[in-house]
């Protein structure tokens, strides 16, 4: 079945334009390889639509693929960076560590006429989103901050997406929840910037800098964080 979403609301007129489907995914196929991309549209889609996925979903890929449109110009390779956005959360298993490493393996598995160049380049881009370590070359910043630009987000879209990921955490504790997220949110607070390019840090730097702390300082008063 496909799967159309158009962008709307206050946006320029190119991002009103900009749509994910299955027309959409298969041109972006098309472009690196001789064969259709509806079967791994397909097998993409029932993954994000799984009834466990409350964030990490199908929303989630038109959200960045708004942003994908939004820096194209800027990116190097703008089709490595949106099919890697295709494929970063692909596997979801709750909690466990090794989600982008099984998405980066499972687009090599789909992608096997694709050239090797642009697959390495798609897994790099991928890995980039483990989000472990700060990220090296133009399109891996591009597509870290492109993940993260949620945190720019107004404080109540911010909410809404936490209590979001907070449900697909339900058979955790908020005990056990809430210390993990501080933990994430602590070492995303302590860079000394929270995006990696001029063009999300313009945009969305002191948002997601005041969200960061509005919610640490909950979290606090909560017990949850020291």
């Amino acid at each position: 079945m496909s799967f159309e979403v158009a962008f709307d609301g206050d946006q320029s007129p190119a991002m009103k334009h900009t749509s994910i489907g299955a027309k959409r995914f298969d041109a972006l196929w098309r472009r690196s390889s001789p064969s259709d991309g509806a079967a791994v549209y397909a097998e993409l889609c029932g993954r994000y639509r799984a009834p466990y996925r409350h964030f990490h979903n199908l929303e989630h890929i038109k959200d960045c693929l708004h942003h994908v449109d939004e820096v194209a110009p800027l990116l190097d390779d703008p089709d490595a960076v949106e099919l890697a956005v295709w494929f970063h959360d692909a596997v979801y298993e709750i909690g466990a560590s090794t989600n982008e490493r099984r998405s980066a393996e499972m687009f090599l598995e789909l992608s096997q006429d694709l050239s090797a160049t642009l697959r390495r380049r798609v897994c790099g881009l991928i890995l980039a989103t483990r989000h472990a370590e700060t990220p090296q070359g133009n399109d891996r910043r591009f597509i870290v901050d492109i993940d993260l630009a949620g945190f720019g987000a107004s404080w109540d879209v911010f909410m809404r997406n936490g209590a979001l990921l907070r449900r697909e955490f339900a058979a955790q504790t908020d005990l056990q929840y809430h210390k993990g997220q501080v933990a994430f949110l602590q070492r995303l607070q302590r860079r000394p910037r929270f995006f990696s390019t001029d063009h999300f840090r313009d945009r969305y730097e002191a948002t997601a800098r005041e969200n960061l702390r509005r919610l640490l300082e909950d979290l606090t008063k909560r017990g949850y964080a020291a």
